[in-house]
């Protein structure tokens, strides 16, 4: 995984994680939903990157 995946991974699962948060002080259901899928998108992007690492390695 290059670099340049990995902070934009980190970047989207904080965005996520925020977008959470202000749904969750200001009752926004729709909000920290979304934050919750950012979160997902970026953990599935970086188990995505590891598995193709693992194959280039072999």
């Amino acid at each position: 995984m290059g670099l340049g995946d990995k902070i934009h991974n980190a970047a989207e699962k904080l965005h996520g994680k925020g977008k959470e948060a202000a749904g969750d002080v200001t009752g926004n259901d729709r909000l920290k939903a979304e934050g919750k899928r950012h979160q997902v998108k970026a953990d599935l992007k970086q188990a995505g990157e590891k598995v193709k690492d693992a194959f280039k390695k072999r």
